[in-house]
């Protein structure tokens, strides 16, 4: 067994590299007495008197609890304003018709709600937040002092409402005169991954942590996510834990040191006491570390912590890309990464959050892992039993199902074999269109998949999990 980074060690690095005295913060209930130093700074109290409405609980404690409440955002021009001379640095491998993916999202959207669920997009949040002076010109000064923008740019901004602010830090702002073949098209840098909101934010438990991102093009997500936990008023009292890492464009930002990197996709609660944890293309060894110690903050809750080291891919930048739950005592899974002994195997090891030192001990594979633990895994192999549709709908993430209740989840349409091997072991397998329109009913009917037109938003490199960011789900 290999000891884990004390966290201790981590922020010894730390303070040397950057002069912060912590790698993450906490923010717990909102009070008067602990100072803002020791945490997020407070809301602001100025919100409540025009934005009184339900406080949103924070209990997420399973992948497949009935959902109440998650974080959606639709995509907007930020997708339109992608050029192919940017594909790389923004993470996609195509350009997208956003007219066309704004229909099958909205598609989305709305199975979302039919199941029962208050769908709330980030960015109509964050322009009410942004209507509170106070908020706005933290805003505008992050971005000047950390993110890297001009004093025009924030001029520019400042003269703004609020909802065109709000849509504008998503969508970017292309320069007065651009030029295609220069690098400085945008003043400021869209954010298309934006509707990927997995990633920035993490629901652990009655906890959410604010996301450390692996790469510069998706660094002003969780800035966006993190104004509206700490200013809006639904979000007064919850417990938010940041990972408190200075983006690039920061002066304290050192390209040398090895900051911890988590993003919320590499996150699964396969119990209310187990967590797994890939470390990936987007999450590293330190972030790991972190976050072990996040969890071992509160006592009672999460116990074992599984860790999957991915083999190096883009096809397999986080855990729900190889792997998700679907139903009790069910999962989906791409098996050339999840079954032992092959040559694309991932590695896996077990830490126990309990005891008094953290170190993690091999185990042969997450099934094992898991069964240990007690919880025995039936799995339905993505796209199949034949190797050459596993590959195929793995790339078109057909291992990256999102549930709406135990045995009701969602999958891109193009993922047939998939379905098919679903389909064989029980399972309805409906359309988006007719749960819509009311034709078919969606739950108390049995295990069942809803398939979504998938033409445009499968070419973004993310599935229906990859697009939702539960905040409350029910207890199973």
């Amino acid at each position: 067994m290999r000891p884990l980074l004390w966290i201790a060690d981590l922020v010894a690095d730390w303070d040397q590299a950057s002069g912060r005295s912590s790698a993450f913060q906490t923010r717990p209930a909102a009070s008067a007495t602990i100072p803002p130093a020791f945490g997020l700074p407070f809301l602001n109290p100025r919100c409540s008197n025009s934005l009184l409405a339900d406080l949103v609980p924070i209990q997420v404690h399973s992948e497949i609890g009935r959902l109440r409440r998650v974080l959606v955002h639709r995509p907007g021009r930020e997708i339109d304003r992608m050029v192919p001379s940017m594909m790389e640095s923004l993470l996609f491998d195509d350009i997208l018709f956003g007219d066309d993916a704004r229909e099958e999202h909205e598609a989305f959207r709305r199975v979302l709600e039919i199941a029962g669920a208050e769908v709330l997009d980030p960015q109509d949040l964050l322009a009410e937040v942004l209507a509170e002076e106070g908020p706005r010109r933290a805003m505008l000064a992050e971005l000047e002092a950390d993110y890297g923008a001009s004093p025009a740019l924030i001029t520019r901004l400042a003269d703004l409402d609020p909802r065109a602010l709000s849509a504008t830090l998503v969508e970017g702002v292309v320069s007065p005169v651009p030029e295609v073949a220069r690098r400085d098209i945008f003043d400021l840098v869209p954010v298309p991954n934006y509707f990927f909101q997995r990633d920035p934010l993490l629901s652990v438990g009655d906890r959410v942590v604010v996301s450390s991102m692996a790469t510069e093009a998706r660094e002003r997500e969780p800035l966006l996510n993190r104004m509206v936990l700490r200013h809006h008023p639904r979000f007064v009292g919850a417990n938010v834990s940041e990972i408190d890492v200075p983006p690039s464009g920061a002066p304290q930002h050192d390209p040398h040191f090895p900051y911890p990197t988590l993003e919320g996709g590499d996150v699964l609660l396969a119990s209310e006491e187990i967590v797994c944890i890939g470390v990936s293309e987007r999450t590293n060894g330190r972030g790991v570390d972190v976050f072990a110690q996040l969890l071992r903050a509160r006592p009672g809750k999460f116990r074992h912590l599984v860790l999957v080291e991915l083999p190096s891919s883009r096809s397999y930048m986080h855990l729900d890309t190889v792997f998700t739950f679907i139903d009790h005592g069910l999962c989906l899974a791409h098996m050339p990464v999840i079954e032992p002994g092959r040559s694309r195997s991932a590695r896996v090891f077990y830490i126990d959050l309990t005891s008094r030192e953290l170190t993690y001990a091999v185990r042969p594979s997450l099934l094992a892992a898991l069964a240990d633990l007690g919880l025995d895994l039936e799995v339905v192999p993505c796209g199949g039993a034949d190797a050459l549709d596993q590959e195929r709908e793995q790339w078109t993430d057909g291992a990256n199902a999102f549930a709406v209740a135990p045995g009701v989840i969602l999958l891109y349409r193009r993922n047939r074999r998939t379905m098919e091997e679903l389909s064989r072991r029980g399972w309805r397998i409906l359309e988006a269109e007719d749960v819509i329109a009311g034709r078919v009913s969606l739950l108390g009917e049995g295990p069942t998949v809803v398939s979504l037109l998938d033409n445009e938003l499968s070419r973004a490199r993310g599935g229906p999990r990859c697009m939702t960011m539960p905040l409350e789900r029910e207890a199973l």
